[in-house]
């Protein structure tokens, strides 16, 4: 069975949207989230568009800060400092990846911990790691909703995680352990891959590689999450591409009991939880 990201994401949509009118009613400001975007990278911008769309839907003001390519890194710095010290604004996000030259660790470490939104300040993955209550990175948060939303017990299910960025590896992981899961991490240098993965009643799939883990090595009932947004060639449509995930799908979804598609399933939460943080921080600011 399919979880359908969308459909979750949109529920949590509507209850932000909700919440933040009842605030306005009050005489209160709307939550402000704002980006900062270098460069013109076409996947970066059509990333940003979509969190305008759907923070300005839920009654959210945005406002993008867009640097040029050549932008220096002092002046970027500048920009997170004199933004992150803005108390009009909630949250703040810098949309990533930055052009080459630009020190992405650096900038990141900039935006204040109350107003990183994205959950991927240091300061936010330590009280992480601690079992605090923090900003919690958007796409770990939003693949513990989906694998909530099956009504699965997550107690001592044995998990699998395929990848270990800072991003959604690592911070998955340690969800999972929250959530009781006894996890695996694995990688490129894993031994044995397919075969721990059979084992798996909980797959996590965030390696970056289209279709690189195939159907049949997934254990008949499992629960699939699959993080891949990759592009394969595909002449026969229009924009010459199609999106593939970083599982087999045909296969897999025949053998899973819950399966993510790629498109569809982990994107939409990914925006949900970033706009989720933005109104846990709006109402933290306010005493709320």
């Amino acid at each position: 069975m399919n979880i359908d990201g969308n459909s979750i994401a949109g529920k949590i949509f509507y209850d932000i949207a909700a919440e933040v009118r009842e605030f306005i009613k009050k005489g209160l400001p709307p939550p402000h989230l704002a980006v900062i975007l270098v460069g013109n990278n076409p996947a970066s911008e059509t990333y940003v568009n979509i969190k305008k769309k759907r923070a300005t839907e839920c009654g959210i003001d945005f406002t993008l800060l867009h640097l040029q390519e050549d932008t220096p890194q002092e002046e970027l710095i500048a920009k997170i400092r004199e933004t992150s010290n803005n108390p009009a604004v909630d949250g703040l996000i810098v949309q990533v990846p930055l052009p080459k030259g630009l020190d992405e660790k650096k900038a990141l470490q900039e935006i204040s911990p109350d107003k990183d939104v994205d959950g991927l300040h240091p300061l936010n993955i330590g009280r992480l790691v601690q079992n605090e209550d923090s900003l919690l990175p958007c796409t770990p948060a939003g693949i513990i909703e989906l694998i909530r939303s099956t009504g699965r017990d997550l107690n001592g299910l044995n998990t699998v995680v395929v990848g270990r960025s800072n991003i959604v590896g690592k911070p998955v992981s340690l969800l999972l352990l929250k959530e009781n899961c006894t996890v695996t991490i694995c990688h490129s240098r894993t031994k044995d891959l397919p075969g721990i993965i059979k084992k798996a009643d909980l797959l996590v799939a965030a390696i970056g590689r289209p279709e690189f883990i195939k159907g049949d090595w997934i254990k008949e009932g499992a629960i699939v999450i699959d993080v891949g947004t990759n592009r394969i060639e595909d002449k026969s449509r229009e924009k010459g591409y199609r999106q593939v995930g970083d599982v087999e799908y045909r296969t897999a979804s025949g053998r899973a009991s819950y399966i993510t598609p790629s498109p569809g399933g982990v994107g939409p939460m990914t925006v949900a939880m970033l706009l989720k943080n933005t109104l846990k921080v709006y109402k933290e600011h306010r005493a709320l």
